[in-house]
């Protein structure tokens, strides 16, 4: 089941920049390109004539040429030139979806095309801060249903066994989490007093000694999730309200994805890390692209697998422990959206 309804991220701002670019959201094949005067412009991608994948086409100034036979589609959608003819037959007409480009993402919109209202794209506003450092990551084409990796993310216990090596240790583990709900989803928060650090900070930062953490995860429908991250030498105080404001004793940071549905079983994540310490650092970049690169390609194997096993005994039931409070409000709350977008208009996300 989807959210059609709501903003997805489509692709990275510079993808754009390369020509075509074909992906399948939410079951339905959409080409994405950027017009003459550089706006994004995102099209079904199939040709009302004989389904050829405008994606094999090109464009043509502000349009989308069909690499059959010709045909010429303007960034509605609507046809405006059929070779050898004058008039463009009836119903010459591809769906065109809303695409807004924002904090380096370009974010499209499924669903009813009035109700595509920019304001409830996530405010993530440390993408376009001066303030902080940001590091795209690849596109993660993972198979496996996108609310997996609501889930993975809600329930960062799992890094004490998944990334022993990196950002994982047992005092991870060993705390409980709280779980609230919020507006369209769930609030996990988890403090870890007096810890040793984890083996990437005691690496390549500059904590020696024990330290104090905090793990803040909002996620909201359909599938926004902001991974809030501090570290501080222990003692300190390190909570959001009290964390040193001061970037040489503070490690801060909010690694920021979208799980955008390809289908029921496969999905592209998009993420980022923003951070606000060592802003100017190349080492500290490198971290961030190859480092965390392989903690979430660690996820992937490990979501894989789960849905891998999903499919072959689709009537398994499963248990709940204390951790996956956050990922089943999570569920919750989207189940209750998507619920009330299928009973009709009048029930629609306000």
């Amino acid at each position: 089941m989807y959210l059609r309804n709501a903003w997805y991220v489509a692709a990275w701002d510079h993808e754009l920049d390369a020509g075509l670019v074909a992906r399948t959201f939410l079951d339905e094949p959409v080409v994405l390109y950027r017009a003459g005067d550089g706006k994004p412009v995102a099209l079904e991608d199939r040709c009302c004539h004989r389904s050829m994948p405008l994606s094999l086409g090109k464009r043509v100034g502000d349009n989308l040429q069909c690499g059959y036979h010709g045909l010429v589609f303007d960034p509605s959608g609507r046809c405006v030139e059929v070779p050898g003819q004058t008039a463009v037959p009836p119903g010459g007409r591809i769906r065109s979806f809303p695409v807004v480009e924002r904090w380096k993402w370009i974010w499209i919109w499924m669903g009813d095309p009035a109700l595509a209202d920019p304001d409830l794209i996530p405010n993530w506003w440390w993408m376009s801060s001066p303030d902080w450092q940001v590091v795209k990551g690849p596109v993660l084409h993972i198979k496996c249903n996108y609310q997996l990796i609501n889930d993975n993310l809600l329930d960062l216990s799992h890094t004490t066994f998944v990334h022993a090596d990196t950002i994982g240790n047992e005092a991870v583990a060993e705390q409980p989490v709280k779980t609230e709900r919020i507006k369209d989803g769930a609030r996990m928060t988890r403090q870890i007093i007096d810890c040793p650090p984890p083996p990437l900070y005691a690496k390549h930062l500059w904590f020696k000694g024990n330290v104090d953490r905090w793990q803040i995860v909002d996620a909201t429908a359909p599938s926004y999730c902001d991974v809030w991250i501090g570290c501080a030498h222990a003692g300190q105080g390190a909570t959001p309200e009290n964390a040193p404001n001061n970037a040489k004793d503070t490690a801060e940071f909010h690694a920021l994805s979208i799980g955008t549905p390809e289908t029921a079983r496969s999905t592209y994540q998009f993420y980022a890390h923003a951070r606000q310490f060592m802003l100017t650092s190349a080492e500290i970049d490198m971290v961030y692209k190859r480092d965390f690169l392989r903690v979430f390609q660690e996820d992937v194997v490990i979501m894989e697998a789960q849905q891998d096993r999903m499919d072959r005994a689709t009537d398994l039931k499963w248990i709940d422990i204390n951790v996956d409070a956050p990922g089943l409000a999570m569920r919750k709350a989207l189940l209750d959206l998507i619920t009330a977008e299928e009973a009709g208009p009048e029930r629609r996300r306000a």
